[in-house]
Formats: C-alpha cells, structure tokens, sequence
C-alpha cells in the first residue's frame, strides 16, 4: 500500500553528455578525457540552460489559475490521500502515526507516509535538526542513515517510535512535516501536472500518485508511470484530450496497484476514476468515494 524506494528527492535530474574529438598524439596516447576547463565550462552550461527553462515554465505557471494549490483545494487533496492510506478524513491526525507495514520500507510515519527505508524519512529528520539540533530524533539519525534503503529497524528499536510519536507533539515538527511533504510532492506534482495542461482533478491524480509510488523514474515511479501514460495519450499541453490523457494515466497507474503487495485498486477504481467519468475536473465538491470498500463523503 506504500510507494517504491524513492529515488529523487523532487524531479529527476537529465544528464547532459559532451562528446569530445581528439586525434592520437605521436607517442600513441590518447588524451584521458575533456580538459578540466572545458568539462566546467558544459557543466555551467547545462546549469544555466535549466534555469532558463525553470523560469520559462514559471512564466507560464504564474498566468495559470491556483488549482489545487489553492487552500480549499489542498485540504481536499490531503483528506482524499488520507482516506486511502489511512483510512480517515483528518489527516492532521496522522503527525504521531507511525508504523511498520510490512511492505518492505521499514517504519512509515506521519502526515506523508515517511518511511525509513526511502530516504524521504531520513531526510526530513535533518533538514529538521539543522534548524533544531535539540529535538528528540536528532540521536537517530545515524541509524536512519544507517537503515535508509532497508526495512531494518536497526539502532532505532524500542525507543525511536515513541520519540516520533512525542516530537510530533511539537508544532515545529509538524511544520516540518507539512513543509517536507510539500517540497518532496505536493510542489513538484501539482507545478508538472500545469505544465502538462492538466486542471485540478489532474493535479490531483499526479499528487496522489506520487505520494504512494514515490518521485522515482522507474517504470512502477511516478514518473515511470507518467512516461507510460505519454505513450498511450497526448497531454493536453501536447494537444491532447485532458479526460483521455487521465484515462490512460489511470490504466497505467491502475496496473502497477494491482502488481502491488496488496492489489488493491479502489483508490483509481472508486475514487479518481469516478471523480473523472462525472466530468469533475475541478474537483468540486460534494464528492462520494469509495477506498478499501469504505464510504467517505465531502459534503
């Protein structure tokens, strides 16, 4: 029920290659490689070269309406994910919970399901500590270091979840959670999903899927899945249809949940899907949905 090993920390990084043509000298040797300058000068280059679309693709989010960025739509957002990964409405509940599933990730933890085995965990405890080095995790943080990319528990048994538990308690805590989980993936799906021509509902299908799959490129990763779906339907940036586009999103997305540990697809199945079958593109409420063969309801 969780997301795969998570491998980028927000969106994944395309490595740009310089060929280099050289003649052999009189002694036979070839030159090892570009000197160092020039191997400078190209990365530089590629530097600057993503700036310039970075600001070209926020010069074109900016004439975009909020979508489900906007705070009514948010909120909506966190209860439709809480519904499906944690069965309840109030995801402001979720700041203390803490559990191992069994599925492979160690402990998954708090508002975004954090787990010790993909990074993501490890990662919001530091960027935490750096700005409160007293705090009750910081102690952990070798053996989160030490477990990230397993299940183990190592070095984090029997006090680790009661100290989670305790620090989530501490509304810094929960700031940092809420900040981390926009950073990770609120931010990167919603901003991809606009460029992709996609309104609220779109977004949406891009924030849940990247919350349980994890901002990972291989073919079950959020962007993997993506990658699929591109394949099969235009994005309507690209002069495609936004329903068929989310359509065949939700078919890809659909077969990875069932390849899943648990094979559970009621979260497309009865929920996203039929938000996208009643034309519901702007998410607006009264919405009725189905997880897990619970009934949840936004009046």
């Amino acid at each position: 029920m969780r997301r795969g090993v998570l491998v980028f920390a927000a969106v994944p990084v395309v490595a740009t290659a310089a060929v280099f043509l050289f003649s052999p000298s009189d002694s036979g040797d070839a030159p090892s490689g570009p000197p160092a300058a020039t191997a400078r000068s190209a990365r530089e280059e590629a530097k600057d070269r993503a700036e310039r679309e970075r600001e070209q693709d926020d010069a074109v989010l900016a004439d975009l309406p909020a979508g489900l960025a906007a705070p009514d739509k948010k909120e909506l957002a966190q209860r439709l994910v809480a519904s499906a990964d944690n069965s309840t409405l109030d995801w402001r509940s979720l700041y203390g919970s803490i559990e191992d599933l069994g599925d492979g990730q160690g402990y998954t933890a708090g508002i975004a399901g954090f787990c010790t085995g993909t990074h993501d965990l490890r990662t919001l405890v530091e960027r935490y500590t750096a700005d409160r080095p007293d705090n009750g995790l910081a102690r952990y943080l070798p053996a989160l270091r030490k477990v990230d990319g397993t299940d183990s528990h190592e070095g984090l048994d029997p006090g680790f979840t009661a100290a989670w538990q305790a620090e989530a308690e501490v509304p810094a805590f929960r700031k940092a959670q809420e900040k981390e989980r926009d950073r990770v993936y609120f931010e990167p799906a919603v901003r991809l999903a606009k460029l992709d021509g996609l309104t609220t509902l779109g977004q949406f299908v891009y924030y849940d899927a990247i919350i349980f799959h994890g901002p990972d490129t291989g073919a079950d990763g959020f962007y993997g899945l993506r990658e699929r779906a591109m394949k099969r339907a235009k994005t309507p940036a690209a002069g495609g249809d936004e329903k068929e586009f989310l359509d065949a999103f939700l078919d890809v997305r659909r077969a990875a949940l069932r390849a899943g540990r648990d094979g559970d697809t009621s979260r497309v199945d009865t929920a996203q899907r039929r938000f996208l079958q009643a034309g519901n593109l702007a998410l607006d409420p009264p919405l009725t949905w189905q997880v897990y063969g619970d009934t949840y309801q936004v009046p």
